[in-house]
């Protein structure tokens, strides 16, 4: 990359890194909406300052890797973070207290009357990839495939903007920044932006979210005006389409506040009209094994939408780091969550889903309607190639996950041989031999958890125990087999304190690079039984196959859909040679190459 690319750069000399300006001046006439049908008397935010090197001082974010998600720290704070908000979410849950703040309905319409819209999802992780797609989204045209497609005039954000927890910091670095290097100043069609906040929003309450994207003063991201009002919100499109964005709060009830809220935008629908839904997750996939996992939007689609006439059109979605489309009798169910975080895979996909499914335990549902799986990016056969990849990159991606797996074994290995030679005379030596048992009960359950996390209670609940139980037994006669060969090296009998340095030293780096390639392994296998499949792809930290959708509604209602996908993102930039305000800071080297995932779909 460029710069310090570093997760942590220090500022140099004691200085602070500077932050995203946030200055801003008086948009005009404070009566007129903004060209995109933003709110009135919106404020612009002045132009900052064109940085002249790629320094993290010039640029005022510091660019991050992507995130080390097998990284030992960072595997128990993440645990820590999901435990919590599955034990506290409720009690600080934020929905509540929104409903203080304006319940705004938002219009966006294009000068012609019609309406380009972007969609991007789970953006907020390493910077190649995060700035690749918003530099594609803010140039003023792109030509994908032979089709001119404009700069949107709004642009949704669909959860996830932020890895791996919500922080100031974080969003700073990981998104806003890229976001404001991407469009530094205001269009004069400036373009707003909507965001839905994912589970990684949630972390922190929402906190930071609400901070950065519902305010009431500084409207502003970089050169999109934001737009909402609330966590959630709904926006009236041209001819009779609208877009509704959800906050779920990963799959708990709807609150009083939003479900009035939308009542409220629910007596402004027809038989006429068309709906667009953003969610955070695609629960209509999540439901083949958690029948429950889709009953929070049919509720909302029963109770809310249902009653008008209206008709649920399009379910968008990220959360699954892929684009993914199932085609159904009444409406579409795409997931487009290639904005910049690492690549799930796609041949794990089901072809066929039943929505919902059959087998939920809700009162009462919707007629179950079946979809077909009629495209994905990256393709099944790539993706699985993807998978194969795992041993050559999660020893390197992730050193802290080897080496963690190099000092356990090396503990376990002392401890079998003190056993094993029954030659703890000493009391240093006897410390080794004596937590055999607990090192063997914690590789067991170290494996056993590793395969289990806590979204993994649905219809494959057997198959984790007996795969990571059984990957726990793998690691144990790695084990044994490395005490065996060191006991055949003449370290072992060397005087006390050497045996455990020369372990330390020369067994400790090879067993953990072996141990990691067992864990590759087990990842390989169990992913083919659906289990551990994120950790596959996590541990891989895979930067290319991104993806975004591009939608143009024409004044006559008719709805296309673009998804523009890139093979290979940018790893090479530039300061761009063009200083007009608007234009990005930062070139690839080598220009990027946008094509479309599949045809542009229409409807009607």
């Amino acid at each position: 990359m460029f710069g310090r690319p570093a997760d942590s750069v220090p500022p140099r000399s004691g200085r602070t890194l500077p932050r995203v300006s946030d200055d801003r001046v008086p948009a005009g006439n404070p009566d007129q909406p903004d060209a995109a049908g933003g709110p009135a008397g919106a404020e612009l935010p002045r132009a900052a300052h064109r940085p002249r090197s790629t320094d993290p001082l010039e640029l005022g974010f510091t660019p991050r890797k992507p995130v080390p998600w097998l990284a030992p720290f960072l595997l128990i704070s993440t645990g820590i973070r999901t435990l919590l908000a599955m034990l506290f979410g409720a009690y600080l849950d934020k929905r509540e207290l929104q409903n203080a703040l304006d319940a705004k309905i938002s219009k966006q319409v294009g000068p012609d009357g019609g309406l380009w819209l972007d969609y991007v999802a789970d953006l907020g992780d390493g910077f190649d990839a995060t700035y690749s797609i918003a530099y594609l989204l803010a140039q003023p045209e792109l030509t994908v495939d032979g089709h001119r497609l404009p700069r949107a005039q709004t642009l949704v954000m669909g959860g996830d903007q932020v890895y791996p927890s919500a922080s100031y910091a974080a969003y700073e670095d990981r998104c806003k920044g890229p976001y404001q290097a991407a469009l530094p100043a205001s269009p004069p069609d400036r373009p707003t932006l909507f965001a839905v906040p994912g589970n990684h929003d949630w972390y922190d309450g929402l906190t930071a979210f609400l901070r950065l994207f519902v305010r009431s003063r500084d409207r502003h991201f970089g050169g999109w005006g934001t737009g909402q009002s609330r966590s959630y919100f709904a926006i009236e499109l041209p001819a009779d389409w609208w877009l509704l964005g959800l906050d779920d709060q990963s799959g708990s009830y709807l609150d009083d506040p939003q479900l009035s809220y939308f009542d409220d935008v629910a007596k402004k629908l027809t038989a006429r009209s068309r709906v667009i839904l953003a969610v955070p997750a695609p629960t209509w996939v999540k439901a083949v094994d958690h029948p429950t996992a889709y009953d929070s939007i049919d509720y909302f689609v029963r109770t809310i939408v249902a009653p008008t006439g209206a008709q649920v059109r399009l379910l968008l979605s990220g959360d699954l780091h892929h684009y993914a489309r199932y085609a159904g009798p009444e409406r579409q169910l795409i997931t487009c969550g290639g904005g910049g975080a690492y690549l799930y895979p796609t041949h794990m996909l089901p072809e066929r889903l039943e929505v919902p499914p059959r087998d939920t335990l809700a009162r009462r549902a919707s007629v179950t309607r079946e979809y077909d799986l009629v495209a994905r990016f990256p393709e099944k056969s790539r993706s699985r190639r993807y998978g194969w990849g795992i041993f050559a990159r999660l020893p390197f991606r992730n050193p802290g996950f080897t080496t963690l797996l190099g000092t356990l074994h090396t503990l376990l290995m002392l401890a079998m041989a003190g056993v094993a030679n029954d030659r703890a005379g000493t009391t240093e030596q006897r410390l080794f031999s004596v937590p055999l048992m607990i090192m063997v009960v914690v590789t067991l359950l170290g494996a056993a958890f590793f395969a289990k996390p806590p979204s993994a209670g649905g219809k494959r609940h057997a198959r984790h125990w007996i795969l990571g139980v059984s990957h726990g037994v793998a690691q144990l006669a790695l084990a044994a087999v490395g005490t065996w060969v060191w006991l055949m090296l003449p370290f072992y009998g060397w005087p006390w304190p050497l045996p455990a340095v020369a372990a330390a030293v020369v067994y400790g780096p090879v067993i953990g690079f072996v141990a990691a390639e067992l864990v590759a392994a087990y990842l390989l296998v169990a992913g083919a039984f659906g289990v551990n499949v994120n950790e596959l792809f996590a541990a891989q930290g895979i930067e290319d196959s991104k993806s975004f959708l591009r939608l143009r509604i024409d004044p006559d209602g008719t709805l296309t859909i673009y998804p523009i996908a890139v093979d290979r993102v940018s790893r090479d930039w530039q300061i761009n040679p063009d200083q007009s305000p608007q234009s990005s800071w930062l070139t690839p080297t080598r220009p990027l190459t946008p094509h479309l995932a599949e045809p542009p779909i229409t409807l009607h």
